[in-house]
Order: structure tokens, then C-alpha cells, then sequence
């Protein structure tokens, strides 16, 4: 049976089976890296723009405008400062708004943030221009203490329409941070007063939005005026036991009823953010009045307005300096597998003098020989780059389930067939390069010293 090139180089990959191995590793570690960096750029871009919607500008007294967007959207923290009802009032009567939707942040259910709105949050509101609100489960809240759980909340906490809740003052620490305690750090306040029902369950939209917790303001400002008015209570209490500590107290004090909107006070009434969305014509999501609203919203010191989009690119331009950096750390490791090619193939050259020499006793040319290992060094990388494209699809599938569990995002990461080419090109490309020195060493083998005896 003849033996063929294919055959010669096989034998030569498998004899040195641990540096062949690894070698394959290296090159599709940094195939791998590449790949996911330039997938998932896009994707998360694209998965970010869903949590802002079809709305254009937001309000809050955030010390920023991306700060406004990060807490105000996807719930990186509970904005500090609120707004005034009146101020809210003001703003949505003013400027010709499609609609202004107010927002309070502040409490949470095991974890995830609740949101405080109103019940055209649901109608006009959209996490997508092309994605309005859907139910799994149930319906929109209607009514004071009933409270719609997005679809990964309703997920992480197992609740179902129809189970009580009572909402947290705060963020509540995960589980395991309570079990071991928080170095003395006060327990989060639970509003066991007032118990919500759920009577929805949304449908899973892709965005920040699927971690969070859905109530009317109504119930909101009732949790606030009532712990309110405990603790200025409390302090009345302390003041009057130390007045009369000298003194026998026969009766406590008879329990209060609890608030309802009807006690509500215009201080009660506060909100953290605003989503608005200015006039356009049908079925047209941009505006010509935008800008002008804009600019009049911005001149009121006491506001932060914060355009969702413009914040996003901007937030990715930022990122987009770090992407590159990471792009170009990616080379550099495709660079070093070439090299790590390199290596392997000329330390096994000593070894295979003999090999190389006989092949040329046998009738094998120079350049014959010079093919031989450039070729091995090529097929070295185009493994490596087939195993690095295998590991970037579940690399890219781990990062995207890690997002969606943390922050909510559902980030779709694709492989393009234009990235995959280019990238595996270049890699088989360098790989081949790197055989070069190798194969002159193998070109220039010596056939007589190199068959002399050993020892």
C-alpha cells in the first residue's frame, strides 16, 4: 500500500499525540475568544436597546443622564431622589407628549426591584417598537394592591397568580447574605402590613424589565405614608417614655388604622422617574419636535432628562474603546498560537532528521519535504480553529444564559458565516506561516550526516 503525504503527516501528529493536543487547545482558545468578542458586541447592543422601547426621553433628579438610564431602566439601583406629583403634572401638561408615564422605585420581593406605575404602562408603553406587553398568566393590575411579576422574577420566586406577596423597603439581600448575616448591618423592613396580590404573570420580553415587579403608584405612596408615619410615631414614643419613665404605663397604645388614599398627602405623592414619549405621526417612531422638547426640558435645573437611546450608544461607545482593546488581546493570543506552532514543529525537528532524511533517500524532493510540514503546520491550525468555533457557540450560549439570569437581558448571540471565514482563514493562515522556519530546517536536513549510525 502506498504510503501518502496525508499518511506521513498523520503518523507525524500522532507520534507527538501531547504536543499535538495541545497545541489544537491553544489555537482554539484563541479562535474561540475572537469569535465570541465579535459576536457578542452586536448582540448585547441590540439587547440593551429593547429595555428603552418606543420611549424617547426620561426624567428623574438622578446626578446623571446615564445614571437616570441605568436605574430608571434596568434597574442598576433605586434612584436616591424623587420627584414631586406636582412637578409630574407640570412636565406631562406643558409639552405635547404622546403620552408620560410615571414611575417610583424603591422596594423589592426577594431580590427584584419593584416598579410603581400606572396601568398605561401596559398600553403604551413597549419594551420594543415591535413588542408590546403579553400575559403567560393573568392580567394587567386594575386595582391598589394587586402586582403583575415579570416572567424571570416569577421564575426565580415560583409566583403564581393568585399568591400573596409582601413587598421589601429597599433591596432585599439575596438568601444566602441573610442566613449568614451582614455584620450587623439593620434587616431589611418587609411591609407585612399591606399584602399584595399577583394577578399576572408577563410573558418573557427580552429585556430588563422580565426581573421586576409591577404595582400601581396608589399602593406604593400607601407602604411609604404608612412607614412614615411609624417612625415619626416611634419617636414620639421614645420621647414620651423618657418624659414619664418614672411613671407606670398600665395600657399600650391602641393600635392605629392603617392608611388608605383617601390620607394621602400631596408630600405622600412622590415618584422617581418619568417615560415619555413626544407626538409623531403614525406608524413613525422618530419626531420633529423632539429636539425642542428636549432642549425646553433640559433648561429646569431641578430635572434630569435623559434621552434612552443616545445614552445607550453612548454607554457602548465607552464600551466599544474596551471591545477593541479586548479584540486586539484576542490577536495577540491567535499570534502566540501561530507561534506555539512554531515551537512545537521545531522542536520535533531534531527528532525527525532521520525521518526527513529517508524520505529523501526514498525519492522525496526538498520541496516535497518543505510541503510536508507546512502543510502539518496548516492542518494543526485548522483543527485548532474548527474545535475554537465549536467552543465559541457554547461559550457565547454560557455568557448569554449568565446575562439573562443576572440582569435580565436576552442577549442572542450569532455567529456570523462572514466571521467564522475570516477568522478561520486567518488562523490557517498564520499556522502555515509558522511551519515556514520548521520546514526550512527540513528542507536544508542533511541526508548523510543524518542517517550516520547512532552512538
Amino acid at each position: 500500500m502506498a504510503i501518502t503525504d496525508f499518511t506521513i503527516i498523520r503518523r507525524s501528529m500522532t507520534a507527538r499525540l501531547f504536543s499535538t493536543v495541545t497545541t489544537i487547545v491553544t489555537v482554539a482558545v484563541s479562535v474561540a475568544l475572537m469569535l465570541v468578542l465579535l459576536s457578542m458586541r452586536d448582540a448585547g447592543k441590540t439587547a440593551f436597546e429593547r429595555g428603552s422601547g418606543n420611549m424617547h426621553l426620561l426624567v428623574s433628579r438622578d446626578a446623571a443622564p446615564m445614571v437616570a438610564v441605568l436605574n430608571g431602566v434596568f434597574y442598576a439601583n433605586a434612584p436616591a431622589r424623587s420627584l414631586t406629583w406636582d412637578k409630574y403634572r407640570q412636565i406631562a401638561d406643558a409639552l405635547p407628549f404622546e403620552w408620560a408615564i410615571p414611575t417610583l422605585q424603591g422596594d423589592s420581593y426577594r431580590g427584584f426591584p419593584v416598579m410603581a406605575t400606572v396601568p398605561e404602562f401596559f398600553r403604551d408603553f413597549r419594551v420594543a417598537a415591535d413588542t408590546p406587553w403579553t400575559f403567560a398568566h393573568g392580567r394587567a393590575f386594575q386595582a391598589s394592591f394587586e402586582v403583575v411579576v415579570g416572567s424571570q422574577a416569577a421564575a426565580a420566586t415560583g409566583a403564581r397568580v393568585g399568591d400573596t406577596l409582601y413587598l421589601t423597603h429597599g433591596v432585599e439581600p439575596p438568601r444566602q447574605l441573610r442566613a449568614a448575616g451582614s455584620d450587623g448591618a439593620a434587616s431589611p423592613h418587609i411591609h407585612t402590613d399591606f399584602k399584595f396580590t399577583v394577578v399576572g404573570i408577563l410573558a418573557p420580553t427580552g429585556s430588563s424589565h422580565d426581573r421586576a415587579l409591577f404595582t400601581d403608584l396608589t399602593s406604593s405612596w400607601i407602604l411609604h405614608a404608612q412607614d412614615k408615619r411609624e417612625r415619626e410615631h416611634g419617636h414620639e414614643d421614645e420621647a414620651d417614655h423618657d418624659h414619664d419613665h418614672d411613671h407606670d404605663h398600665d395600657h399600650d397604645h391602641d393600635a392605629e388604622p392603617l392608611l388608605t388614599a383617601a390620607d394621602l398627602t400631596d408630600d405622600d405623592k412622590l415618584l422617581t422617574g418619568v417615560y415619555l414619549r413626544v407626538l409623531t405621526r403614525d406608524g413613525s417612531d422618530a419626531s420633529a419636535v423632539l429636539p425642542s422638547v428636549f432642549d425646553t426640558l433640559r433648561r429646569d435645573i431641578s430635572i434630569t432628562v435623559a434621552s434612552p437611546n443616545d445614552q445607550i450608544r453612548r454607554l457602548f461607545g465607552i464600551i466599544g474603546n474596551i471591545d477593541q482593546l479586548f479584540v486586539a488581546m484576542a490577536a495577540v493570543v491567535m499570534i502566540s498560537s501561530s507561534i506555539a506552532i512554531m515551537l512545537a514543529l521545531y522542536n520535533s525537528m531534531e527528532q525527525r532528521r532521520r525521518q526527513v532524511a529517508v524520505l529523501r533517500v526514498l525519492g522525496a524532493s526538498r520541496g516535497r519535504i518543505f510541503g510536508l510540514v507546512v502543510t502539518e503546520s496548516a492542518l494543526l491550525g485548522l483543527l485548532g480553529a474548527a474545535a475554537g468555533v465549536i467552543a465559541a457557540v457554547l461559550a457565547a450560549r454560557a455568557a448569554a444564559w449568565v446575562l439573562k439570569r443576572d440582569l435580565g437581558l436576552v442577549v442572542s448571540p450569532a455567529l456570523t458565516l462572514e466571521w467564522v471565514l475570516v477568522v478561520c482563514a486567518a488562523t490557517v493562515a498564520l499556522a502555515a506561516l509558522a511551519g515556514v522556519l520548521p520546514a526550512m530546517i527540513a528542507y536544508r536536513t542533511p541526508v548523510v550526516r543524518s542517517l550516520r549510525p547512532l552512538g
